[in-house]
């Protein structure tokens, strides 16, 4: 019924373990009848503002989360995106973050 509404579809998750096109996959193997813009997840935000203020990031992100990144400048970052990444998560990535 939505379909047939005058309505615009999002499908809305804070997830940022994985990226779009991977959530995408997944929905749809559940049955979901979906199409990738109408997936709007945390990272899509962080993305959508990383380009609004034009900054390059270092991304703290799981790696299966970096391809919602991509054509983002993340050389000489002046700006961190922190995600669910548990594995980047060492003194050595800390200390970048925090310079």
């Amino acid at each position: 019924r939505l379909r047939g509404a005058p309505v615009t579809i999002r499908f809305v998750t804070n997830t940022t373990k994985e990226c779009k096109r991977d959530l995408l996959e997944r929905l749809t193997k559940l049955g979901f009848d979906i199409a990738e813009n109408e997936i709007f997840t945390s990272l899509t935000a962080a993305r959508n503002l990383l380009e609004q203020k034009q900054v390059r990031p270092l991304l703290l992100v799981d790696d299966k989360a970096l391809p919602d990144f991509a054509g983002i400048a993340t050389g000489d970052p002046n700006a961190v995106v922190v995600g669910l990444a548990p594995e980047h998560f060492h003194y050595e990535m800390m200390n970048r973050a925090f310079r």
